[in-house]
């Protein structure tokens, strides 16, 4: 006979307590600050399409979104620029290469046929890139749009964690040195600094568990955060993220 589906709730409760007690791993610490949050914070959460939010475990300690970031920044230019935006200006390759990787920007690696890195806007250089095709008369207003467009997709006010901004604005060398060579490759077409400083901000906006999956699912629902309601970005468009 078939067995009764297990609840989501249930399910997330299974999960939390089988895995609560795992202390593999550690910390990275490629940026200092993220060596000192608390290694035993954990917490699931899950939200559906249909904006059913089921969580277990700490849910609310905010930590540095990083990477998860280039994602909702990459739907933010797609969304204001068209479906093809990201793939003519940065490209949609796997570089073969580290996330952050100089070498990959130097174009050892090539798309066969057009002499054009290997890249996209899911490693470093090309969601530098990303980030400076946000529209904005000021670093303010893009940022605006920015943190906003994020906003939208986590269903609240989110902030940077201030601690975390300063700790990789301190030590983003490698950024600040891919973001000069974007530039003189064309990828960035302007003031790659602000580029840079905003991808750093980006990167350490404070999210918890919940804002990630209300975020997850928002993309899931074709672009309308399912908990708000709210319309963040054309159904259409969502594909092509």
């Amino acid at each position: 006979t078939a067995q009764k589906p297990i609840d989501p709730q249930t399910a997330v409760n299974n999960a939390f307590n089988q895995f609560r007690s795992l202390k593999e791993g550690k910390n990275a610490d490629y940026i200092p600050a993220l060596a000192t949050v608390d290694p035993n914070l954990f917490g699931i959460a899950l939200v559906t399409v249909d904006g059913k939010v089921f969580t277990a475990g700490d849910v609310k300690t905010a930590v540095s979104i990083q990477s998860i970031s280039k994602v909702f920044t990459m739907a933010q230019v797609i969304q204001e620029q068209g479906l093809d935006a990201i793939e003519k200006r940065i490209g949609v390759d796997a570089p073969g290469a580290r996330f952050n990787s100089i070498i990959a920007i130097e174009g050892v690696r090539t798309v066969v046929g057009t002499g054009a890195p290997e890249m996209n806007p899911l490693v470093n250089p090309g969601a530098i890139s990303a980030t400076s095709m946000v529209r904005g008369a000021s670093s303010d207003e893009v940022w605006k749009k920015i943190i906003g467009f994020h906003n939208d997709a986590a269903g609240r006010q989110l902030s940077v964690l201030q601690d975390v901004y300063k700790s990789e604005s301190d030590t983003n060398q490698r950024n600040q040195a891919i973001g000069a060579l974007m530039f003189a490759y064309g990828y960035i077409k302007s003031n790659w600094q602000q580029a840079v400083d905003l991808y750093t901000r980006q990167c350490s906006i404070g999210v918890n568990a919940k804002d990630l999956a209300t975020m997850a699912a928002t993309a899931a629902a074709g672009g309308k955060n399912p908990v708000t309601g709210k319309q963040g970005m054309d159904t259409a468009k969502v594909p092509a993220v």
